[in-house]
């Protein structure tokens, strides 16, 4: 297969890295799938060294600049030197882009909620999503729903949009009693507590003070009920430990901080339930990730998550705080309705899977390629 490929250019300087978030991840799972499946067309440009090695059979190119890296000197590197097609899963084309492109759009939150955006984001992600539209020779999206979004929002062409989910990574499953033990002592949490998790960068589309609040609600019932907060803190972020204290759960809550995969797999696996009540979604990994491991699941039936959780999740509406409490309280104390929810979870998982959908987009490519 890769004799007949013509070199293809990725973007690849949000890939191989190390604090990995969500899109991020995307770029490294599918850059890492497509080099297995087309060995030897690659050629990946990166800003700086990656942290991890890409897998062999690629050409690597370091590209160091202080500034506008994309712009100028990834721009004048692929004018100098053009692949056939130059890909683009995480970032932004370059504003002079010889070869054609075909770049992933993960979501366009920031249009249904521009409060959970800073000013200088939303307008930067307006004119790059815009200029994609218009100058892309493909769009990738991570859902039907943004592809919608960019068709109706956008005025996209249908045609020029391919949708391809997310997936969770081969290793993840149900892991053992040993390996949740362990996360719990990492986090200090008590071995027979339960818990439920959230997922993602402390961000305001997460949603997360509705959240706490479903979650205080649940604690006079459940006063050995813990919530486990894993990720970055991001934009908008400072008073959610504030919030915690006022609404009396403060010491209820464990703000883990970023975590990597392997101890992700385990804290999945030991919790209750994923609670990801988010007002906007491209996708929600987590979501497919909790159920990889065996973890029921609670999310927002709006935007991408339904698709996401091809109906082996329970929905509720993100904007009611009773909804989200009552859905917790739900898989709290039901132990048939998590079980049915694991069951269907674990089917859902195992039909996504890194390599199809770098097989999906490795056909959109060479559909460019080819001229098609």
């Amino acid at each position: 297969m890769s004799q007949s490929l013509p070199t293809i250019g990725v973007d690849a300087s949000r890939s191989f890295g190390g604090g990995r978030t969500g899109t991020e991840h995307y770029a490294t799972a599918i850059t890492r799938q497509l080099i297995r499946l087309a060995p030897g067309s690659m050629r990946l440009y990166f800003r700086t060294a990656p942290v991890e090695t890409p897998p062999p059979g690629t050409d690597v190119l370091v590209l160091p600049a202080p500034r506008l890296w994309t712009h100028i000197r990834l721009a004048s590197e692929v004018a100098r030197r053009p692949p056939a097609v130059l890909f683009i899963p995480a970032h932004v084309m370059p504003l002079f882009c010889r070869p054609p492109a075909v770049v992933t759009v993960h979501d366009l939150g920031y249009e249904h909620f521009p409060e959970t955006h800073p000013a200088m984001s939303r307008a930067y992600l307006r004119w790059t999503t815009r200029r994609h539209v218009r100058h892309a020779a493909y769009l990738v999206a991570d859902s039907q729903a943004t592809k919608d979004d960019l068709v109706d929002l956008y005025g996209a062409s249908p045609d020029r949009v391919r949708v391809v989910l997310l997936a969770p990574d081969a290793h993840l499953a149900p892991p053992s009693p040993e390996d949740v033990a362990r996360v719990r002592h990492l986090q200090g949490l008590p071995p027979d507590a339960p818990y439920l998790l959230h997922v993602g960068t402390l961000q305001p589309r997460k949603n997360l003070p509705r959240l706490l609040a479903a979650f205080a609600a649940l604690k006079d019932d459940h006063p050995e009920l813990r919530l486990v907060m894993a990720g970055m803190r991001g934009w908008g972020h400072e008073d959610l430990a504030g919030l915690a204290w006022r609404l009396g759960i403060a010491d209820s809550v464990c703000w883990t901080g970023y975590l990597p995969h392997d101890l992700l797999a385990a804290l999945y696996g030991g919790a209750t339930a994923l609670a990801m009540p988010s007002l906007y979604e491209g996708f929600g990994l987590p979501v497919v990730e909790a159920m990889a491991c065996g973890t029921p699941v609670l999310c927002s039936g709006t935007s991408s998550l339904p698709e996401a959780a091809g109906g082996a999740a329970l929905l509720v509406d993100p904007l009611k705080i009773d909804a989200i409490a009552a859905g917790l309280r739900r898989l709290v104390e039901d132990a048939d309705l998590r079980a049915q929810l694991r069951g269907r979870g674990l089917m859902r998982a195992a039909k996504l899977s890194w390599e199809s959908s770098a097989r999906q987009v490795l056909q959109v490519l060479t559909a460019v390629t080819d001229g098609r």
